[in-house]
């Protein structure tokens, strides 16, 4: 004879309503808890700015007397720059107590009046500084997605997501 076959399921790792009025009181429920974590939420960043405005209090004398001694430092050595440089030769200078360095950031351009620029670089030729960047518009393909069915590469996805708001109402300011 055959044994019967059982069939094991997990157990539901949450609650389940049963009726519409039980889902009611767990959106319900939802609402109380996603405020109750707000106002924590709230509580937590107003401790952190407590804290972080105590410690950047307690450091500011430090920064002022880094600032100030790190410009007398870069006066002296900008004015004896050629001795601790060896003429230019390396860009730094060992002392007992660490080094300084000279850098060259990186060249930028900065533009103003970026439409007036465009222009005059058209008018002289000089088409090579303009860039054009070509890109498939998305948003042309989701209005005509009909024209596309069947294209390599193109691919059409929605989604949907399950959202539940529980309702809120906020009080009223009194002036």
């Amino acid at each position: 004879m055959k044994k019967p076959t059982r069939v094991k399921s997990a157990a539901a790792l949450y609650p389940v309503p049963q009726n519409r009025d039980e889902v009611n009181d767990t959106i319900a429920k939802i609402g109380i808890a996603q405020r109750e974590r707000a106002r924590i939420q709230a509580d937590m960043n107003d401790e952190m700015a407590k804290v972080k405005q105590r410690f950047e209090d307690e450091a500011k004398p430090f920064n002022e007397q880094i600032e100030a001694l790190s410009k007398g430092a870069q006066t002296w050595c900008e004015a004896n720059r050629a001795a601790l440089t060896k003429d230019g030769k390396v860009k730094f200078a060992n002392f007992p107590a660490g080094e300084v360095k000279w850098r060259m950031r990186p060249p930028k351009v900065t533009l103003r009046a970026v439409e007036t620029v465009l222009e005059t670089l058209k008018r002289l030729g000089l088409t090579r500084f303009i860039r054009t960047k070509e890109e498939p518009n998305k948003e042309a393909m989701l209005a005509d997605p009909k024209a596309l069915e069947g294209l390599a590469g193109v691919k059409f996805e929605q989604g949907e997501d399950f959202v539940i708001v529980p309702f809120e109402t906020d009080l009223e300011e009194v002036a």
